[in-house]
């Protein structure tokens, strides 16, 4: 039997399995699947060093420490937001409506993981699925099998350990590109997560199943006149050096406004960038695309890496490759989205013109993801905001950690929709609250009861317009001595958090003069968040400690 043979036969008999061991557990309650899906947390947490160094050593991309975050993140970073979430049975009444709300998961879902990040997602689609009391087969990558494969059997052994059935969480090993068509298109399939390249998002979308895929980057970061150059600077690299650049909110282009644009120049150099000559530029371009797609070759490595690959040497110490550029599209591969750490380079004359130039370089492949925006002006950061094709706009912070949610307050994902812009169905920060439908149970209005209910309405012209008056901006207090060192909204340190930059300490996070004894005492590394305990209240504005 051939391998296309061997992987749809494989899809079909995990799809079959999994359906078995949903019917079981889509009966449990609320208390019984967080418990569960707290398990799988800790497990994934645990071995989160382990399945990263798995992960660079079977896809030869990105960094161990970058690896290492993400898997933290995706684990207890992830329960920390949906650990209080309802997803089974009633989960919201309206005794004015009389309209309650009833959560039930879609099913078994086929879930595509990427190479770029696999153990990450991996777990976090796993998490999201046991949260949502679904089941779930994963179709890897062909050159991240071994590690994903290991990630799923971690969490779903430690939720078997705690109740969830044998089967609900499988993955493939047979992988081809037919195998995994046939799990996305199989009647025993209810929903895919896919994760991937655009020609695999665009067959979630024809599978004629319900599907969230997402989009690629191709991240352009403005920085305005106003913005703190060095701080920009700072953040750029960080963005870069976070497991290098394989995020798909990692910057790909850097546009500055002219009046700052040598500063900005200075203040990268001073983060160990290298300023390509044009000769280099254009050894760049030849290798930054195969055909008119990302050349894979490239994906996640160094930048001393890709410049060995493009024909000239850079130092070991280099941090990122930064190429001038004059224009965008396929006549200038360097436009286009790279995951490497490598950026375009343009200067324009204001924020119309930035704004401008973002929309071209968003057309060359990031339309509806991210943009990136260093800037200081309220009036210019709501107008990128209100006119920019995308569904997250960065501000002063890494795009790679700022649109996953870590370095801002977004919802934590390693599945960022990108909306209509994108052809994705959701523009959303994807979590299990997509992975449920909301059934409504709707009482008779008492007026149609006492037969007083008439097809009348009054005429209700729109209320008067209200504009909040902007707040101030809070800049992030950050750890300027190292160019990977940051201090995110939720008080942990570092652009990899429990992972000290070369050279300097780990540091410990924030803890909320209210979080109690055993709260100030917890690090990061050992934090625990138990589902549903009795909470602590902690003052507005403090930071978050690890502890409810």
């Amino acid at each position: 039997m051939d391998q296309d043979l061997r992987s749809i036969a494989q899809a079909r008999d995990l799809l079959r399995r999994a359906r078995i061991a949903f019917e079981l557990y889509r009966s449990m309650d609320q208390a019984k699947v967080d418990r569960i899906a707290f398990a799988a947390v800790e497990a994934g947490y645990e071995a989160a060093s382990r399945l990263a160094a798995l992960a660079v050593e079977e896809t030869g991309l990105g960094r161990l420490d970058g690896k290492i975050a993400k898997n933290r993140f995706a684990t207890r970073g992830l329960w920390a937001a949906i650990r209080d979430m309802k997803t089974c049975g009633i989960v919201r009444e309206n005794a004015a409506t009389g309209v309650m709300e009833i959560a039930d998961p879609f099913g078994v879902v086929a879930a595509v993981m990427p190479i770029t990040n696999p153990t990450s997602t991996a777990m976090f689609k796993a998490i999201c699925c046991l949260k949502s009391r679904n089941a779930m087969v994963a179709s890897p990558h062909p050159r991240a099998t071994r590690c994903v494969d290991e990630a799923i059997r971690i969490v779903a052994k430690a939720a078997i350990a705690e109740g969830a059935p044998s089967e609900l969480l499988l993955c493939m090993t047979e992988v081809s590109l037919e195998g995994t068509r046939e799990l996305m298109r199989h009647k025993g399939s209810d929903l895919i997560l896919a994760t991937g390249g655009s020609g695999l998002v665009r067959e979630a979308y024809s599978s004629g199943k319900p599907a969230f895929g997402v989009g690629p980057g191709n991240v352009p970061v403005y920085v305005d006149r106003s913005a703190n150059v060095k701080e920009a600077a700072r953040c750029i690299v960080a963005g870069q050096l976070f497991d290098n650049g394989t995020l798909c909110s990692s910057e790909q282009a850097i546009v500055a406004d002219r009046p700052i644009a040598e500063s900005l120049k200075a203040a990268l150099i001073t983060n160990g960038v290298h300023w390509c000559t044009p000769e280099q530029t254009q050894a760049l371009e030849k290798i930054a695309l195969k055909g008119q797609d990302m050349n894979p070759a490239i994906v996640g490595q160094s930048a001393e890496r890709v410049a060995e690959l493009a024909g000239f040497i850079v130092p070991s110490s280099t941090t990122v490759l930064i190429a001038p550029c004059s224009g965008t599209g396929l006549g200038h591969p360097l436009s286009h989205e790279k995951l490497c750490p490598l950026l375009a380079w343009y200067e324009v004359d204001g924020h119309e013109a930035g704004c401008r130039l973002c929309i071209d370089l968003l057309r060359c492949g990031g339309l509806g993801h991210t943009l990136g925006l260093h800037c200081h002006d309220e009036s210019i950061i709501r107008a990128f905001g209100i006119e920019k094709p995308v569904n997250r706009i960065v501000v002063n912070s890494p795009t790679s950690q700022g649109a996953v949610g870590f370095t801002t307050g977004l919802f934590p994902s390693l599945t960022l929709g990108c909306g209509s812009f994108g052809g994705n169905i959701t523009s959303d920060n994807v979590g299990p609250q997509h992975l449920i439908n909301v059934k409504r149970l709707a009482r008779a209005r008492p007026e149609w009861t006492n037969g007083t209910l008439v097809a009348e309405w009054p005429s209700l012209p729109p209320r008067e317009a209200t504009v909040a008056p902007p707040r101030p901006w809070e800049p992030v207090v950050a750890n300027a001595a190292s160019p990977v060192g940051m201090t995110s909204s939720n008080g942990y340190s570092d652009a990899c958090p429990g992972v000290a930059a070369e050279g300097l300490p780990s540091r410990k996070p924030a803890v909320s003069p209210l979080a109690g004894d055993t709260a100030k005492k917890s690090e990061r590394e050992s934090s625990r968040i138990p589902p549903n305990p009795a909470r602590l209240l902690r003052p507005a504005g403090a930071p978050f400690s690890g502890r409810p």
